[in-house]
């Protein structure tokens, strides 16, 4: 399977190392750090500092490490970007290690740089994996506010002041199997520190199919962030030859995709998640943790994971946060309270907008989906709605977020609407599960629950209602960039493929037990499964086929036959992409049977092509080539 790095980027050659204090843009200064292989020094390593933006990557400075691997290197920091190191030895030609030693403020994290630095095989993974979409043969480059955010995230796996695996991954038990991958890839990489025959296969073992074999352990492990499906028993069986990094990997794994859970305050059960301008992820929460009783907060993680923005957020009337969540021009969040029969909207700022019950209007009764057309109207999936017709629903519409002035459209083809999203013409799409949220949860598999998708004008009148025997329980979608709809069928394990004019391009069928909840486009239009039934993340090629191996088509599955699992993934019900290149997703349940609320968002590092957010509302790839990553 191909996953392409996304940014074009970069001229200049390795560069030395070197950071320190707490911003970008100040005096020269001095940067000191080691330089180890196998667990020794790397006497006589050539280390260059480089600096990587929307504009490309530039060498700093540079250093030849001494007997003990430590070298030292001043500079003057730029004003943003990322900073890294590039270590090489004259030992050992295939040798290249890598280290991220700083990022610069235009992310959505705080700048930060760090002045003692060591670079080794475990920073080299860990800053191949975060930076895996903007990197390639020649450096590290691309817009913000991905690229710091991919910065940010490589501390988490690697610490590079010590070489030493980063706290989420040795904090949470969660996270062992990504802990056990990173060491065992860290391995592979040790066994170019000498010129031996293991080095050579691991290089043959990496090459993509019909791709460039690497010229370098960088390049390597960049080419198994890309091909998480690479040759898992062969590599895996290659690295236990080394046993330099522990705990590694008892046995082969079905890919190397490398998954970080960030557990936080409140965030139980989540629901929906979506991304803002700077790459945070705001979260609905089903329940209270350790319950089942509704919860009252919408949660916040920045980049990396850690709260912000006040989060947990209560008020504006949140009460058992819905499957919806969306963020309007202004950068205003807004999420349905499925329990208070409300929506709640907060600032960008995470100050609750709605009052304390929130916003009623529109006779809203247990509202689902929610959308932002380019207007910006509010778009909701009244999943309950019209009461005393229990089943049939209705979209409401608040005009430019108008509340007092709700719209409240009906037709025949509702029942139970559950997703909606907006396509490029400006009409809604929307999901007709034939059963209630809870239903679907908790239900058998129906021998035929049916389903439905209805396409509504910018008018508000319908312009198409779809049916086909693969929408047995549609619950999630997305549209992806041509404005094909790619249908979340629960019941039939399937995602239906729908073009712009109503009509069934594909039905992709899933293993029976993954019952997917959620679907993501990533910015080459790959479409993202969320699995609520086995705990996965499934990968299908899209309708772009040069982002796809040859010979595959639109519904290829590029994952395992699984999917992508790790202990870290429960059951899910949602999937986004942020503008770094990660897919996240929710845990909403840890256990079936009783219903138990999941732990935390998980982050698959690197593994897709950024997408800007929020949503606008098609994915689009971030580029370098304008003033903004992301221009409308």
């Amino acid at each position: 399977m191909a996953l392409r790095s996304t940014s074009a980027v970069v001229a200049a050659a390795c560069a030395a190392f070197a950071l320190p204090a707490p911003a970008f843009g100040a005096a020269s200064l001095p940067l000191q750090g080691t330089v180890t292989g196998a667990g020794k020094p790397l006497k006589g390593s050539q280390v260059t500092l480089m600096a990587g933006s929307r504009s490309g990557a530039r060498k700093l400075g540079q250093a030849t490490a001494d007997a003990h691997g430590s070298f030292r290197i001043t500079y003057t920091k730029p004003a943003d970007g990322v900073l890294y190191l590039e270590a090489t030895s004259p030992q050992a030609h295939r040798l290249r290690l890598r280290s991220v030693v700083g990022f610069g403020t235009g992310g959505g994290v705080p700048g930060r740089t760090v002045s003692k630095v060591t670079v080794n095989e475990l920073t080299t993974v860990a800053a191949t994996y975060a930076l895996a979409q903007f990197s390639d043969r020649q450096g590290i480059a691309g817009p913000a506010p991905g690229l710091e955010n991919a910065a940010a995230t490589s501390f988490n796996l690697a610490d590079p002041t010590t070489g030493k695996a980063g706290k989420p991954l040795t904090g949470d038990s969660a996270n062992s199997d990504t802990l056990a991958t990173q060491n065992t890839l860290a391995d592979l990489v040790s066994l170019c520190v000498t010129n031996d025959a293991r080095c050579d296969k691991l290089t043959r073992l990496a090459t993509p199919s019909g791709g460039t074999r690497p010229a370098d352990t960088v390049q390597a492990i960049l080419d198994l962030a890309h091909n998480p499906t690479q040759a898992p028993d062969r590599l895996a069986a290659l690295a236990r030859t080394a046993k330099v990094f522990t705990p590694a990997l008892g046995a082969a794994p079905e890919s190397w995709i490398m998954a970080v859970r960030y557990p936080a305050p409140q965030v139980y059960a989540p629901g929906r998640i979506a991304f803002d301008a700077k790459g945070n992820v705001w979260a609905t929460n089903n329940w209270k943790p350790g319950t089942r009783d509704p919860s009252s907060y919408v949660t916040v993680q920045d980049p990396t994971g850690r709260p912000v923005l006040g989060s947990p957020i209560s008020g504006g009337g949140m009460k058992a946060g819905a499957w919806g969540l969306a963020i309007d021009h202004n950068g205003s969040v807004w999420a349905p309270s499925y329990g208070g029969n409300a929506m709640s909207k907060y600032s960008a700022s995470g100050k609750p907008l709605s009052p304390s019950t929130g916003w009623k209007n529109g006779d809203l009764v247990k509202p689902q989906g929610v959308a932002v057309d380019q207007r910006g109207n509010i778009w909701i999936a009244n999943s309950h709605g019209l009461k005393g017709k229990p089943g049939a629903g209705s979209v409401v519409v608040y005009p430019h977020g108008d509340p007092s002035k709700a719209i409240s459209i009906t037709d025949k083809s509702f029942n139970h609407p559950f997703a909606v999203q907006i396509d490029g013409q400006g009409r809604a799409w929307v999901t007709n599960s034939h059963l209630s949220f809870d239903e679907i949860r908790q239900s058998g598999r129906p021998s035929n629950v049916g389903g439905s998708v209805t396409v509504i004008g910018r008018d508000f009148k319908t312009v198409t209602s779809v049916t086909d025997e693969s929408l047995q329980g549609p619950t999630g979608f997305a549209l992806d960039s041509k404005g094909n709809a790619w249908v979340a069928d629960f019941f039939s394990s399937a995602v239906t493929e729908i073009r712009p004019n109503g009509t069934v391009a594909g039905v992709h069928q899933l293993p029976k037990r993954v019952f997917p909840w959620s679907v993501a486009i990533d910015g080459q239009d790959r479409v993202w499964v969320a699995g609520f039934g086995n705990s996965s993340v499934t990968l299908l090629c899209g309708v772009n086929g040069a982002a796809c191996p040859s010979g595959a088509s639109a519904g290829t599955v590029l994952s395992p036959a699984q999917g992508f699992r790790n202990k870290a993934i429960q059951h899910l019900t949602a999937v986004q992409i942020d503008p770094s290149g990660n897919a996240w997703v929710a845990n909403n349940w840890s256990k079936i049977i009783p219903p138990t609320g999941g732990v935390g968002l998980v982050e698959l590092i690197g593994a897709a092509t950024p997408v800007c957010t929020p949503l606008t509302p098609l994915p689009t790839r971030p580029s370098s080539a304008t003033t903004s990553a992301c221009s409308k």
